[in-house]
């Protein structure tokens, strides 16, 4: 069985600053891997048993080559790393990033091709659909329970009111929630050995992805301004204070 996990590099929350403009600097940010991914990379470690092959993949800008994420993707289980970068990824949206990793997954081959349900900066949620859509395979989102059968897979999908079980024949591509799992911390001989597994590098030109007319631009990313607080203060429960409470609220909320 060989399993290919998708995950992006996305940057910490906590460091990301809002500037004087209400623009976000991202200077100070490292990347980390995707919250949302960590439940594909765990699903596909609990998926691949004792023989079975898993890969982790990405494409992307300059974060990855950040050695430290390397490490702590590998150090998750994956047996190899392909890492696909391209300064036209940078900042790329759906379209681009899902046809390079079909190009990419295609590539290396697999049964199954997992991704999170989203990723922590966009939450598009339309990368591992689209992909299955440009390979032209089963395709199933929301998955929240995988179990391998003799070539095919049954999945679970909660939804509001039932859960669904539905049979797909391999290969497929699944995009699985995070209730899925819960993705374990790596213990420190992982880590250790983490270093000594192989990482492929590719570059646009090794698989042959040149950009395509995008369907969407990303134009700019404004934060709203901050509304200052009132400073309002009523000291007592009167009849009169809470009518003025009353006011006050109503004025917010309207």
């Amino acid at each position: 069985m060989k399993i290919i996990t998708c995950f992006k590099l996305v940057p910490e929350e906590q460091d990301i600053v809002v500037t004087a403009e209400h623009q976000l600097s991202f200077d100070r940010a490292d990347p980390k891997i995707s919250q949302f991914d960590l439940n594909a990379i765990e699903a596909a470690m609990q998926l691949s048993g004792d023989d079975g092959q898993v890969m982790a993949l990405s494409v992307g800008g300059k974060y990855l080559e950040n050695t430290k994420v390397r490490k702590d993707v590998l150090s998750r289980g994956p047996h190899e790393l392909y890492l696909l970068q391209d300064a036209a990824l940078e900042l790329a949206l759906p379209k681009d990033t899902a046809q390079v990793l079909a190009t990419a997954a295609n590539k290396i081959g697999f049964d199954l091709l997992l991704f999170g349900e989203g990723s922590g900066d966009l939450y598009a949620q339309q990368v591992g659909l689209l992909v299955g859509e440009m390979l032209q395979l089963p395709t199933v989102n929301a998955v929240s329970h995988i179990q391998l059968l003799d070539g095919r897979v049954l999945i679970e999908r909660t939804l509001e009111e039932e859960v669904e079980v539905l049979e797909l024949p391999l290969p497929a591509v699944l995009c699985v929630t995070s209730d899925i799992n819960v993705p374990k911390v790596p213990s420190m001989k992982a880590i250790l050995g983490a270093g000594k597994k192989p990482v492929t590098h590719w570059k646009a030109s090794d698989i042959d992805w040149t950009p395509t007319q995008p369907y969407t631009e990303l134009v700019n990313i404004q934060v709203p301004p901050q509304a200052e607080r009132k400073h309002i203060i009523i000291e007592n429960d009167s009849s009169e204070a809470i009518a003025e409470l009353a006011e006050h609220l109503r004025k917010v909320l309207n």
